[in-house]
């Protein structure tokens, strides 16, 4: 078996400041690989290099064997790489089945001419796309809010929705930025079972960026430890969090000192300015 996905020798800088360094890891199929380290450590740079919305200034980024760091993030998206952020990126006067198909729209491939006089291609095509929308709702229980403005919801339905826009797409990839950033308790419990349910039940591969180290504790199949844009541990969670390095990481004592905490930051950042000058913390 090949990996899914592989960084190699990864790096990027920013004036004098080099948020990732030399950073090479594997993801395989159908597995929760988990990005952790404290903020400023680099991860979400590393999801900005895997979707094209940064360039590394060293190394590549491979999916399924072919180079991607050369492609813009809406070819990378096509190739099955889809992506959620930490703050949620949602059409707030749109309703939930209408975001849901944005994430499908990506794969279409009519022409402005055919999308204007509505052609039967187009409308196959919708059809097509509104089933798949439709078994993402049913998939995560949104079926109470398909057709409700996302601007009227719950923060923690929100976060689902953001979710539900990334499977719209049937990604092979899923790149889950700070999932249960915001989320209460009850809310994080649900957010593990549909990372679990999408692993197990989709067969899609997970790369998550996560503080909550319960979270990662119970979905991650091995755990990558990050500080300072450079690697630290790899390995099962329990062998990450107590490796000295990752603890002097978190707490700047010893290993005596235990495993690192679950820090929930409000609006803590990691490394590196935003893509676009949005609000997006690296």
């Amino acid at each position: 078996m090949k990996p899914l996905l592989t960084a190699n020798h990864l790096s990027v800088q920013f004036g004098g400041l080099k948020a990732v360094n030399n950073v090479s890891f594997e993801v395989w199929p159908n597995e929760v690989f988990s990005l952790i380290g404290p903020n400023g450590a680099g991860k979400t740079t590393i999801f900005n290099l895997i979707s094209g919305l940064y360039r590394p200034s060293a190394g590549f980024v491979t999916f399924e064997g072919e180079k991607i760091s050369h492609l813009a993030p809406y070819e990378i998206a096509r190739l099955g790489i889809a992506r959620t952020f930490q703050n949620i990126e949602l059409f707030e006067h749109a309703t939930v089945l209408q975001n849901l198909l944005v994430g499908r729209h990506c794969h279409r491939h009519t022409g402005w001419w055919q999308d204007l006089l509505f052609t039967p291609r187009v409308r196959q095509t919708e059809l097509q796309f509104r089933r798949t929308v439709e078994e993402v709702i049913e998939f995560l229980e949104l079926q109470h809010y398909r057709d409700s403005m996302v601007a009227g919801l719950p923060y923690g339905v929100r976060k689902v929705v953001e979710l539900g826009r990334a499977l719209a797409m049937r990604p092979k990839l899923l790149l889950l930025d700070e999932p249960s950033s915001g989320l209460n308790v009850e809310e994080t419990e649900d957010m593990g079972f549909w990372i679990e349910d999408i692993k197990h039940d989709l067969g899609i591969t997970v790369i998550m960026v996560e503080h909550d180290m319960g979270l990662v504790s119970r979905v991650s199949d091995r755990v990558f430890a990050l500080n300072q844009g450079e690697e630290l541990a790899l390995g099962t969670a329990s062998e990450v969090q107590s490796h000295p390095a990752v603890i002097e990481a978190y707490l700047g004592g010893t290993e005596d000192d235990g495993p690192p905490p679950s820090p929930r930051p409000a609006g803590g950042g990691d490394g590196g300015p935003p893509p676009g000058g949005g609000s997006e913390h690296v």
